[in-house]
């Protein structure tokens, strides 16, 4: 689809891939709604990108509360006048040994991962049948195709995003609306703890930058 003049709700907005995202996309004329967690890099980041002269909205919204989720969602749609792209970036990994794994995290992994992009899609699908055009990109990653040791919450959480974006992308044939799985490798953000990158460094594990990885999902 083409960007400029898309009306376009972006979550994780204040991550590494989400900030570069959204800069690309308002570069390609694209109007922006933005969703982060944390409501002073969100600030940061939308000033920043009204600098430039784009159209660009906000809301600091915990995902992982579906009241404030369906509320947030709710509003930067109505401030769009409908959403043409729903790109899901927000995401959140664990790096250690499952049996030692904090379930409370397991199910925010999951719950973030997978069910949030599931149930934005749910949202946001009506309005995008009805005008008979739009997409929903769903961030994955190749640890949703290989599982990796120590990284099983996340994997399982990846796959089940992959999955998920498969089955819709079948139903959807012929609606005008499309779907898009994308699978980047490592990428060196915010999300990476300091054992992550020393893991990366002893098995020798190639690691992209987001802008670079925001270009290709652009693209």
């Amino acid at each position: 689809m083409k960007l400029e003049g898309a009306r376009v709700l972006l979550t994780g907005a204040a991550g590494g891939i989400g900030a570069a995202l959204a800069e690309q996309m308002l570069e390609r004329g694209a109007s922006l709604a933005l969703i982060g967690r944390s409501e002073d890099e969100l600030s940061s980041l939308t000033e920043q990108l009204r600098a430039t002269g784009g159209t660009v909205h906000a809301a600091g919204a915990d995902l992982l509360d579906p009241a404030a989720r369906i509320q947030a969602t709710a509003r930067l749609q109505d401030q769009l006048g409908g959403v043409d792209l729903l790109i899901n970036c927000a995401g959140l990994l664990s790096f250690r040994p499952f049996a030692e794994e904090d379930p409370a995290v397991i199910e925010r992994i999951v719950q973030l991962n997978l069910v949030t992009p599931m149930m934005l899609a749910r949202q946001l699908l009506p309005g995008m049948l009805e005008r008979g055009s739009g997409r929903i990109v769903n961030i994955g990653s190749t640890f949703g195709s290989i599982g990796f040791a120590w990284f099983a919450a996340y994997s399982a959480s990846k796959f089940g995003l992959r999955g998920f974006s498969e089955s819709l992308r079948r139903e959807l044939e012929g609606s005008g609306v499309g779907v898009t799985y994308v699978a980047p490798r490592a990428v060196k953000t915010s999300l990476n703890t300091g054992a992550v990158y020393r893991m990366a460094e002893a098995t020798g594990m190639n690691m992209d930058e987001p802008a670079w990885v925001a270009a290709r999902i652009v693209s």
